[in-house]
């Protein structure tokens, strides 16, 4: 018989030792297996520490002896609601907290672009170091700051007004909003801007015509940061509005925090959905536009 048609001879199984656990149960217990698991349990603890807190926040909200124990109400109420739901306690200081907040929501965007236009556009030794000094602002704390800042406000009287207060909002939010809305101009194609200054328009035109109609979504990411980092901000207008009729919902919160640890818990849970409402609807509105992208399609073709 020739060497091509001699059969092959099959290996053996090798007999398995009954002090070894078998192949596929190495396997299934490999080093692999046990990092993800730990890495698995690890997020589910992180998890856990999110949703118990948002847990007791909806279960207290509807108990009326709500404590700081996490247990589901006996008979659930909306006494809660009904008593937080006046104008006194809810409506003024969530007016007052939507005209403060939009107002420096709105000026802290306009000057975020202003300021970022040049920085992104034009090529110079002091940009560097400038963009450095303005992360370094961010990172003062805001307690730091705001002894000089109350004297400043009482020599220009700005103590106890909107105004003052949304003018001192904006620049607290000012440095980062820049380092975003420069990130985001970047990827506007200078060649569209160059188009425009062809056909006569200048700067401000290019700049308000032609990038930030194509930065939509990142001018989203810095007016969502910004109000939702202001609208939580309890400190400055603590520190800078006296008038109890110009609280925002920020300080009147703190009114559910009686003498002598005393704590209405069900109330207290009640305002804080409320006051989260807002923002929340303010991200699921215009949630759509944050996963869109820019719309730079088509525009640089030709």
């Amino acid at each position: 018989m020739s060497a091509l048609s001699a059969p092959t001879a099959r290996p053996q199984p090798r007999p398995h030792h009954p002090h070894h656990p078998p192949y596929a149960s190495r396997r299934l217990w490999s080093p692999r297996l046990r990092r993800r698991l730990a890495a698995d349990a690890a997020l589910l603890v992180v998890a856990a520490a999110f949703v118990l807190p948002l847990a007791w926040l909806v279960l207290a909200s509807v108990d009326g002896e709500a404590t700081l124990r996490l247990s589901a109400p006996g008979s659930p109420t909306l006494d809660n609601f009904s008593a937080v739901w006046t104008d006194e306690i809810t409506f003024t200081p969530m007016l007052n907290s939507l005209l403060l907040c939009g107002g420096a929501t709105v000026l802290t965007v306009a000057c975020a672009a202003l300021a970022a236009y040049p920085l992104s556009r034009f090529r110079s030794r002091v940009v560097r170091p400038y963009l450095l000094t303005v992360l370094f602002t961010t990172c003062l704390p805001i307690t730091a700051i705001m002894v000089p800042v109350y004297g400043l406000f009482v020599q220009v009287d700005l103590v106890d007004t909107m105004s003052g207060t949304a003018l001192f909002l904006a620049a607290s939010q000012l440095p980062f909003a820049i380092w975003l809305m420069k990130n985001f101009m970047d990827g506007v194609p200078v060649i569209l801007e160059e188009a425009a200054w062809t056909d006569g328009a200048s700067w401000l035109q290019s700049l308000t015509r032609v990038i930030l109609p194509l930065m939509g979504p990142g001018i989203t990411v810095v007016m969502i940061y910004s109000f939702i980092m202001m609208w939580g901000n309890f400190f400055v207008p603590f520190m800078l509005l006296l008038s109890p009729e110009q609280l925002p919902a920020s300080v009147s919160i703190f009114t559910f925090f009686g003498n002598y640890g005393q704590v209405v818990y069900g109330q207290l849970a009640a305002f804080s959905i409320l006051y989260s409402t807002p923002v929340i609807l303010l991200y699921v509105l215009i949630s759509r536009r944050l996963g869109g992208g820019f719309a730079l399609g088509g525009a640089v073709k030709g």
